[in-house]
């Protein structure tokens, strides 16, 4: 498991363990006033009360460099969506079918955080690692919402390709995007059970968010690896350092 936890800030437990559990079939590990420990099949997410949150900057444009979304596998995305619906859940964008023959839509947790739910086996079109594509599809069609992944927009994909390399993370596969004039491509690393969704746009100007570690909504990633040399500490939460790759995603890296 290369992802081992998704830290999401909160400003009320309860209500967020609730949503978590409704609508994503999250399994609790542990609770308190403060904190939630959540079980997501192939990784945790760990909800961090915020008392005091500061402005959120995150821009749902792709083209904000950084964080973008946190993915999860499904097997009926109509039945989740209609639940969503009854709740009043804003969306982001309503079921598609996507490239790569799956099926996706977007929505927001209670403060903010930007979910992904996807029905299908990816159809990738550029295959690196043969194997690892194998191993995900071999994963099947959850139970429950299960895992998938973290995404976030980057300016230079050969960067984040080397610096990932020092986590753990290998290039799996590729999707393209040929009805985006910005040349919007989408790269899938590798490690485990997980993936990191690298979004690049050729054609289109990106903007840096500088990080926020008391925002609401999502806080950091954190991988089960090795630490990049030219990672930058950029503060702590939850008993882990974190850090940003050259992008902005805050991270925190364990060993395995």
């Amino acid at each position: 498991m290369a992802i081992r936890s998704v830290l999401i800030n909160v400003a009320d437990i309860s209500r967020s363990v609730d949503f978590y559990r409704r609508h994503l079939g999250v399994e609790v590990v542990e609770v308190d006033d403060d904190s939630a420990v959540l079980d997501a099949v192939t990784a945790e997410l760990r909800l961090v009360r915020v008392p005091r949150p500061e402005a959120s900057t995150f821009d749902p444009d792709d083209l904000q460099a950084g964080f973008r979304h946190v993915g999860f596998r499904v097997s009926d995305l109509d039945a989740l969506v209609d639940r969503l619906h009854a709740d009043a859940v804003p969306f982001q964008l309503e079921p598609i079918h996507a490239e790569g023959d799956v099926r996706i839509t977007f929505f927001y947790d209670p403060d903010g955080t930007l979910l992904e739910l996807v029905e299908g086996p990816l159809q990738y079109h550029e295959v690196h690692d043969r194997e690892a594509v194998e191993r995900d599809w071999a994963l099947g069609d959850p139970a429950r919402p299960r895992f998938d992944h973290v995404a976030e927009t980057v300016h230079d994909l050969d960067a984040t390709a080397m610096y990932l390399g020092e986590v753990g993370f290998d290039l799996m596969a590729g999707i393209h995007q040929p009805s985006d004039p910005r040349g919007f491509e989408i790269a899938y690393f590798r490690d485990g059970d997980t993936s990191l969704e690298v979004f690049t746009y050729a054609e289109a100007d990106k903007r840096r968010r500088e990080p926020q570690l008391t925002a609401p909504g999502f806080l950091a990633v954190e991988f089960e690896g090795t630490t990049p040399s030219d990672a930058v500490r950029v503060g702590s939460a939850a008993g882990l350092d974190l850090h940003v790759d050259p992008d902005g995603l805050v991270h925190a890296v364990t060993a395995a």
